[in-house]
Parts: C-alpha cells; sequence; structure tokens
C-alpha cells in the first residue's frame, strides 16, 4: 500500500503502526506518531491499523536552545 510519511510518499508492506516504525528501523527510538492528524498513543501501536493513503508523521524529540 502507499501512505505518506513525513510529506514523502513510499510504498510500504507494515500493515499497523508499530510494524511501520519497524520497517523504517524507528525501533528503539524516542518518538511520536500522528495518523492523520491525530497522534497515537504508544500502547495502541501494535494494534493500531493503516490504510491507504493514510498520513503519517513520525516526530523525534529535539532540544534547542
Amino acid at each position: 500500500m502507499f501512505v505518506t510519511v513525513n510529506g514523502e510518499r513510499r510504498e510500504i508492506k507494515a500493515t499497523r503502526v508499530a510494524e511501520l516504525l519497524s520497517e523504517l528501523e524507528y525501533e528503539g527510538t524516542h518518538v511520536a506518531v500522528a495518523l492523520n492528524y491525530d497522534v497515537v498513543p504508544r500502547a495502541r501501536w501494535s494494534e493500531t491499523p493503516l490504510n491507504d493513503n493514510d498520513l503519517i508523521e513520525i516526530l523525534t524529540p529535539r532540544q534547542g536552545g
């Protein structure tokens, strides 16, 4: 299926948020995920399905000064 991740259209094999993070090698990192503009709690990543044409934002924390 095709989804848009951080503004980039991609073809993915994953069917759930947790699988997508693994596929994109985000495992073990501190991230937040928004699916179609709604934040997905970490506890629900393994059960949250992905659909064709979803919009996904993967955000990493940053520090600045």
